[in-house]
């Protein structure tokens, strides 16, 4: 049995060091994606808690370690969506504020864009923002974010394709806004 399959086992039989391995396993998985989909640290963080919770009541499902990522991140955007929800801050349409547009050129840092980016985030729809995350952040193929949204791989591409034109643009009236 290989170490990571070892590890599965162990925390199905109630091994609770093995059960906080596979948590660390994961940790940074599931709070950078909570993370991005939620837009505040506290309620990742609790998002985090939750997940991990439904991990621990449901490994006995589980056959495979490999089987552990998909649903993790299904559970992670579904939890972050209702927890989303609970906890809005209702966010009006962005301001469109008459000010000088601030190019890219124009001195905007690489750590500024990705505050922009974040902050952008928050302005999507959930559905696209969960599809922008799992595909153009974490890396994920198209056919594994539609299994992860219920969803189909047509759709996946045209909410990632709507996703990024809306974020442009959000980003450009954040960068207005900001000047």
């Amino acid at each position: 049995m290989e170490p990571s399959a070892d590890v599965l086992a162990r925390a199905r039989g109630g091994d609770e060091a093995a059960f906080e391995e596979l948590m660390r396993m994961h940790e940074r998985q599931v709070l950078r994606t909570a993370l991005r989909l939620l837009g505040r640290r506290e309620d990742a963080e609790d998002a985090a808690q939750e997940v991990f919770l439904r991990l621990y009541k449901n490994l006995r499902g589980f056959r495979a370690l490999a089987e552990i990522r998909p649903w993790l991140y299904r559970v992670t955007v579904n939890f972050s969506y209702d927890l989303g929800r609970k906890r809005r801050r209702f966010v009006a349409e962005l301001p469109d504020e008459v000010a000088v547009v601030q190019t890219q050129e124009s001195g905007v840092s690489l750590e500024q864009r990705r505050e922009l980016l974040a902050e952008a985030l928050a302005y999507l729809p959930e559905k696209e923002r969960a599809a922008v995350v799992l595909r153009e952040v974490e890396g994920l193929e198209t056919a594994e974010v539609a299994e992860i949204l219920g969803s189909t791989p047509v759709t996946v591409r045209t909410q990632v394709s709507t996703g990024r034109a809306r974020l442009r643009e959000i980003v450009a009236r954040l960068e207005r806004r900001k000047v």
